[in-house]
């Protein structure tokens, strides 16, 4: 598989995500260590929602992450640009919607909050995905951005971005259905921007006031934001 760039073709990265939906979460799980549940528990905790609340779960997958949302109390709904990874969690009781983060299928101030998780670095223009969320979130609003990011200790980056990403197909083989899939998973966690490359982004995408929590020593970043 050719390297990953910044430049992806929508429907190509549709077609990828349908392919690896059957084991996603597992294998997020076993590449993760068990980390995932931890950080999107931190995720719901730091985006701060809860009853009475209409929450956006951008790239929700199969809503392994809408459930946890749904924890809060809030009422949220899952969309993806992937028809087979929202079919992968057909059995998780929250509302579910096919749509592209550059042109949500939703109206203006629509929600009180918005995050999406793991899923911007595949949105084709990033920026114009998180203008489009602006767009639908009520002014005041809130977001948090759930990424991968770049390790601050210098040791645990060096064994992140040498040993972990250029392990991750390998054990990818183990459980993934679609194994290749991963090379190009690894490929743009490797050229997605740094914590404050990430922030000023937000910041001039319609959100303000953008800061960030690592966890896991940087290893994945909570950019946080309002409207």
């Amino acid at each position: 598989m050719a390297k990953a760039s910044l430049d992806k073709k929508p429907f190509e990265v549709a077609r990828m995500f349908d392919a690896v939906g059957a084991k996603y979460d597992l294998t997020n799980t076993v590449m993760t260590g068990g980390l995932d549940r931890l950080w999107r528990k931190r995720t719901r905790e730091v985006l701060g929602i809860g009853a009475g609340d209409k929450v956006l779960d951008l790239a929700a997958g199969t809503a392994v992450s809408t459930v946890e949302l749904g924890k809060s109390g809030a009422w949220c709904v899952a969309c993806d640009f992937s028809q087979g990874m929202l079919a992968a969690g057909k059995d998780r009781s929250v509302p579910k919607v096919v749509g592209d983060g550059m042109h949500l299928p939703f109206a203006d101030d629509s929600f009180d909050a918005v995050t999406i998780s793991y899923g911007l670095r595949n949105i084709h223009d990033f920026r114009q995905g998180l203008r489009e969320m602006a767009r639908v979130t009520k002014p005041g609003g809130r977001l948090v951005v759930a990424e991968f990011s770049t390790p601050t200790v210098p040791v645990i980056k060096t064994i992140y971005k040498e040993g972990v990403l250029r392990a991750l197909p390998a054990v990818a083989r183990t459980v993934a259905s679609d194994p290749e899939s991963y090379e190009y998973l690894a490929d743009s966690i490797r050229a997605w921007p740094k914590q404050e490359e990430l922030a000023q982004a937000i910041n001039e995408s319609g959100w303000h006031n953008c800061g960030w929590v690592n966890l896991t020593f940087g290893v994945v970043a909570l950019h946080v934001a309002t409207k």
